[in-house]
């Protein structure tokens, strides 16, 4: 074997390792897709491509002239050699070669494309793994928030059915989710602006409250003082009668 195809079988042996790795069931698409985002394949991937389609034209010009070396030694059955063995046998020894070369050369340009494909089935998998996860916990994490708003929506209504405030029921027709969410949206701030009101009114009350307990306390006072000065006053006029 020449050292060309010496190279070639060399690589394909190589390819076939490369294959049969990729295909180990115990190895998952993500840990191969932290392989292929290494620093070390990312280097390599920046001139993988040009690599890549020089390798498959080289393989692509073997094959061609494999399968040329096919044609030009296939002539046993047109040529008569009967009276020289020996040309028959170096004859096809060449097409024996020649047709080993053919393979060699097919089969390391179709493990090339298929390594190829394999490292991109793999990555898109990883991702579509990825991606998988992150919807189901978002699909997770909004039924969680669905089920913790009709909990708080419950909730509000019983506070409201307690209140007095009538309530439609979520099964009459003609009144969906967002326009029963709305009523009692517009009745708790309708709640909300009546509490207030009372409690200004509460408020001002107390103040009012506040205000006549002073002003009684000053009449308090003022009596106090005017009962002195009247004691004073009609303890001066017996004084001055006796």
């Amino acid at each position: 074997m020449s050292l060309q195809w010496t190279a070639v079988a060399t690589f394909l042996y190589a390819e076939v390792f490369f294959v049969l790795l990729l295909c180990i069931p115990f190895i998952s698409p993500k840990r191969w897709n932290k392989i292929f985002k290494s620093r070390i394949i990312q280097t390599i991937a920046l001139y993988g491509n040009t690599s890549f389609m020089v390798a498959i034209a080289i393989l692509v010009f073997l094959l061609i002239d494999a399968f040329r070396e096919v044609r030009k030694y296939s002539v046993t059955e047109k040529v008569d050699l009967t009276n020289n063995p020996t040309a028959i046998e170096h004859i096809h020894m060449k097409l024996f070669r020649a047709q080993r070369n053919e393979y060699i050369a097919g089969f390391a340009l179709l493990l090339c494309l298929l390594l190829r494909r394999l490292a991109t089935l793999l990555s898109q998998q990883a991702s579509l793994m990825a991606s998988n996860e992150a919807f189901k916990k978002q699909a997770e994490g909004a039924s969680t928030a669905a089920k913790k708003y009709m909990e708080e929506n419950e909730l509000l209504q019983e506070k409201l059915r307690d209140a007095g405030v009538e309530v439609p029921e979520a099964g009459k027709k003609g009144a969906g989710p967002q326009e029963e969410n709305k009523n009692l949206k517009e009745e708790v701030k309708t709640l909300k602006e009546e509490l207030d009101t009372t409690k200004k009114a509460l408020q001002k009350s107390e103040s009012d409250v506040r205000a006549m307990k002073k002003q009684a306390e000053n009449l308090t006072v003022e009596y106090d003082r005017l009962l002195d000065e009247h004691s004073k006053l009609l303890a001066s006029s017996d004084k001055k009668s006796d």
